[in-house]
């Protein structure tokens, strides 16, 4: 989760002119109720982002206050309410990505890529966020082995960023990609199109992209991965949160296989089943 933005900290500091009352015990709830649903450790600093992102929710379900809004939100069933507990989830993920990210995460991919060569592969890229990493992991696939040899499974537990993963638009002068990532992997937009680029078919054709909750009870993956992306996901969780679902992690790869973590991610203290391999980069064992 990002540090509060000026303007949330703005907001929070001028509460006598808030749109809606905001307390400790709201916020509280908030911070139960996130990690309840998606494993977030919220703390203590998070309230102004807290405030600024979910005043939009009860703007849009017409409520007066926060303790009206969690009251009626822990209370509601039915379709209304799956699509609601969404949109609370969705407000408070944050979504922090760009193409070719944490560079050498890439280069050791291709590398263990070529050194498979001829095997049918599976990549789970999980937190695939608005569609950079994945599309980064497909291009790397591609080039190593081709578009067909590599199938991959994009998650996120936000609808709104895999929407937009899904269509596959992006600016043209997006951080991370090369005059030959444009050439080989891109269509470049026209008329008022100008300034995008969109995802070559055959590379969105590698990709599958589904939502996906970390802490649901059942993961519905199919069969087990050769190489997963978990890239800045545990840093949210607290340290019980962490460990089970390294578990389950462990428990959907191959043995050998390769997990790739972000860079301020340690989990040394997880060796008997994750030994290290290279920089951020961690063994099944």
């Amino acid at each position: 989760m990002s540090a509060a933005s000026p303007a949330e900290l703005a907001a929070l500091r001028n509460a006598s002119d808030q749109e809606f009352s905001f307390g400790t015990a709201d916020f509280e709830r908030v911070r139960q109720l996130i990690y309840q649903r998606a494993g977030i450790s919220l703390h203590a600093g998070k309230q102004a982002m807290v405030y600024s992102r979910l005043s939009r929710r009860l703007r849009e379900t017409g409520q007066r206050s926060f303790a009206s809004y969690l009251q009626w939100l822990e209370g509601a069933s039915g379709p209304q309410a799956d699509r609601e507990w969404q949109e609370f989830v969705n407000c408070l993920t944050t979504n922090l990505t760009s193409f070719f990210r944490e560079e050498h995460h890439f280069h050791a991919l291709a590398s263990d890529l070529k050194a498979r060569a001829g095997q049918s592969l599976r990549v789970w890229c999980n937190a695939a966020s608005t569609g950079e990493e994945p599309y980064s992991i497909a291009m790397t696939c591609a080039e190593a082995l081709g578009h067909s040899a590599v199938r991959i499974i994009a998650s996120d537990i936000d609808t709104n960023v895999l929407a937009t993963a899904g269509r596959g638009v992006y600016p043209a002068d997006a951080r991370g990609l090369t005059a030959n990532h444009h050439r080989a992997h891109f269509l470049r937009g026209k008329g008022d199109n100008s300034g995008f680029i969109r995802v070559k078919p055959e590379l969105a054709r590698m990709i599958e992209f589904r939502v996906h909750n970390l802490m649901d009870a059942r993961w519905s993956l199919g069969e087990p991965f050769d190489i997963v992306f978990c890239r800045n996901v545990m840093i949210y969780f607290d340290a019980p949160t962490q460990r089970k679902v390294l578990e389950r992690i462990h428990g959907v790869m191959k043995p050998g296989s390769l997990l790739f973590v972000g860079h301020s991610e340690n989990f040394t203290d997880s060796k008997d089943i994750f030994r290290l391999r290279g920089k951020t980069v961690y063994e099944r064992v």
